[in-house]
């Protein structure tokens, strides 16, 4: 008997990412299919950028650029005005090269006279060694053939978007798309003016994208899965023509943006967009949604979901158990294109490039965080603080299950930190079944991954890991309740490393009480575990204090003084602090972010750290061979 339930549309607005897809539509439409509940998926990001980088969209874009006088122009645009007739013979193969489909394009596009090139290909000169010779030789050495063609191919799409940006929408970026619109805004109105504008030629294509896609799927509910503040404003424009052309559609807004910035929500023209607003994980919410809208259940037994009642925002919890780990059921990827998605190549560091290049099977290994406890994390909401596992049987079947669906054997385990306990079945079960994968993922850099389990996951498929080092000192890392200790580090990501296992290191600056002498010294230890090859890759961020972390929920306990919030009707998550130390952290930012960009590349490992500052600073108090010391003493 054919279900009667309502037909559901789950989609990935732009701008995500263009490797492989956003994986709550995976995760959703298995968990419905689980229940007998029809549904499918589109990645409208993945459909946006694919319209506006084709031979068609070229040609719009051309258009904008010649309606611009001349002397509004930019550099690039007036670069891409004169070599057009080149992108657009070009833009077609290398699309199809980045998406695997023409491997032996790469040779043209190594010759350099190929592709025609912009300012983004400026950057090659810093690579150029002492005879002026090839500027990529160093990275990809003579086998590199494919690599070399795809950060040539990327740096082409880079200058693109740096084309579009500057003559259609000064907001476009690949992932962060229209990013200050939402981030921690207390108002509605910087999003409510920019919907209300004229459609550019990135609103018109994703205009008849969605159209499209509706009249293809007639849904009854389309579900909205919005994770980062740079896909909301897509969101909502995608809810606008939804709303304009087939009102009768319900629209549900989710995702871990609203989950973080909007649980106070009280702004009710969000819901001239959409109808309702869920919070948390999204299997016990949507079921409750999915009966009320069969008649089933009443709006008042709603879970965790915002409505709109008489122009006022109204927020319905009727307490009802989640769905466990163990049976929110097998992703699905049904319905993406997987051979159209593309392998981009930014970063010529081999542990850094895994981000945006190839594509991964999302999967979680715990739901929540085991250790919880992180005075910078949101350790207050449920994606954190609800910790459940799921057992390694139930992991592996669906480990073979997605390989039978996608023929795909790469994994992207997107745990918050997966449980070290939990890795060790998974790489038993693994190779009890003999079930061979590449998968990689985040931890916590804690001493239960002893160099005898770093290679036994190692054996079982891992290739890199990520974790969080965030300020490299002791003093700080204590009052992060970190639970971790410089030298741990050290040992633990030298074991990964020894096991032949790639090591990005999350760090981090302007901690509360952090003074310049910690960052030098933070900086040294990192430099170390460059030299004594702990880590291969790693990113400083500028630590930011929000309202569902311990330092914002308790600011005396880290000796910062919190400012006052405005009135908000919308987004609330950032919060700024008056730290009384003082201390330039943007400047010295960019010294940590310009130090650790060489590093990665293997330049300047050597120097004195203080080299790297644009300022006076202290010498570092840490000893030169800190590291190798500790790596020396047995764990």
């Amino acid at each position: 008997m054919p279900s009667l339930a309502p037909r559901v549309l789950a989609v990935i607005p732009p701008m995500t990412q263009l490797n492989t897809p956003y994986p709550s539509t995976a995760y959703l439409t298995g968990f419905l299919r689980s229940r007998q509940i029809p549904a499918v998926q589109e990645d409208l990001a993945l459909a946006l950028m694919l319209a506006l980088f084709s031979r068609e969209g070229l040609a719009g874009l051309h258009q904008a650029v010649q309606a611009t006088p001349e002397a509004q122009r930019s550099a690039q645009v007036r670069s891409f005005a004169a070599q057009y007739e080149r992108y657009a013979a070009t833009i077609t193969p290398v699309i199809r090269f980045l998406q695997g489909g023409d491997a032996t394009l790469a040779h043209r596009i190594n010759t350099r006279a190929f592709l025609p090139e912009g300012s983004r290909f400026e950057t090659l000169d810093a690579y150029l060694d002492e005879d002026g010779g090839d500027p990529l030789a160093w990275a990809f050495g003579a086998l590199g053939l494919q690599d070399r063609a795809r950060h040539l191919a990327t740096l082409y799409l880079n200058d693109l978007a740096d084309v579009l940006r500057d003559a259609v929408d000064e907001r476009f970026e690949f992932v962060r798309y229209a990013e200050k619109l939402a981030t921690a805004q207390p108002t509605f109105e910087p999003l409510a003016r920019a919907l209300a504008a004229p459609p550019n030629l990135v609103d018109r294509l994703l205009q008849d994208l969605t159209l499209a896609a509706i009249e293809r799927h007639r849904p009854q509910v389309v579900l909205l899965s919005v994770p980062f503040p740079g896909a909301v404003y897509a969101a909502l424009r995608i809810a606008q023509t939804i709303k304009a052309h087939s009102p009768a559609v319900k629209i549900v807004l989710g995702g871990g943006f609203v989950n973080t910035e909007l649980r106070e929500l009280s702004e009710p023209r969000l819901f001239d967009f959409v109808d309702f607003i869920t919070l948390d994980a999204g299997e016990r919410p949507l079921l409750a949604l999915l009966e009320h809208l069969e008649g089933k259940r009443s709006q008042q037994r709603l879970v965790r979901t915002f409505v709109r009642d008489a122009n006022a925002v109204k927020y319905i919890n009727f307490v009802e158990p989640d769905i466990p780990f163990e049976e929110v059921g097998t992703p699905t990827w049904d319905g993406l294109p997987l051979d159209k998605y593309l392998s981009l190549l930014d970063m010529l560091n081999p542990m850094n490039r895994l981000w945006s290049d190839g594509r991964w099977n999302k999967l979680t290994v715990a739901h929540g965080c085991y250790w919880k406890k992180c005075s910078f994390c949101d350790v207050s909401l449920d994606y954190i603080s609800r910790y459940d596992a799921a057992s390694a049987e139930t992991l592996v079947d669906r480990i073979e299950a997605i390989v039978a669906e996608t023929g795909q054997t790469g994994f992207h385990l997107v745990d918050e930190a997966a449980p070290p306990k939990s890795l060790k079945t998974l790489a038993l079960e693994l190779e009890k079944r003999g079930t061979a994968i590449s998968w990689w993922g985040n931890i916590r850099f804690e001493k239960t991954f002893t160099p005898e389990l770093c290679q036994q996951l190692a054996d079982s498929g891992c290739i890199a890991i990520s974790g969080g080092l965030e300020v490299a000192s002791d003093r700080l890392l204590q009052l992060m309740k970190k639970g971790v200790s410089v030298e741990q580090v050290a040992r633990v990501t030298k074991g990964f490393a020894d096991a032949g296992v790639l090591v990005h290191a999350y760090l981090m600056y302007g901690f509360p009480t952090q003074t310049v002498q910690d960052t030098v010294d933070a900086l040294e230890y990192v430099r170390q575990l460059f030299e004594n090859g702990c880590i291969h890759s790693g990113f400083f961020h500028r630590f930011a204090c929000t309202v569902h972390s311990p330092v914002g929920m308790n600011p005396e306990d880290y000796g910062v003084q919190l400012l006052p919030l405005p009135d908000s009707p919308f987004a609330k998550n950032d919060v700024g602090f008056i730290d009384p130390t003082g201390v330039d952290h943007d400047r010295l930012g960019r010294a940590l972010k310009k130090a650790i960009y060489n590093f990665m590349h293997g330049i300047g490992v050597e120097e004195d750290v203080r080299s790297w500052f644009d300022m006076k600073v202290p010498k570092t108090t840490v000893p030169r061979h800190k590291i190798a010391k500790a790596l020396a003493v047995p764990a």
